[in-house]
């Protein structure tokens, strides 16, 4: 199977028997994001949370009980 990625566009090739290309293949609102840009967001949000400036938001409170 041939993906896209979101991010950086490029091309890559998926064994159609793996789990994620039948995720994308059923589920047409997931996205591929190829294993560069994945690592690349990763560790930039490794590098914000280290700052202590970063938030992320997990609950689906609408209330932050912080401020």
């Amino acid at each position: 199977m041939r993906v896209k990625c979101v991010i950086c566009d490029s091309v890559n090739n998926l064994d159609d028997d793996a789990p994620l290309a039948k995720k994308l293949r059923n589920r047409p609102i997931h996205t591929y994001m190829c294993e560069q840009c994945r690592d690349r967001i990763t560790l930039k949000t490794e590098q914000r949370l280290a700052t202590g400036n970063f938030r992320l938001f997990r609950t689906s409170s609408p209330i932050d009980e912080d401020f």
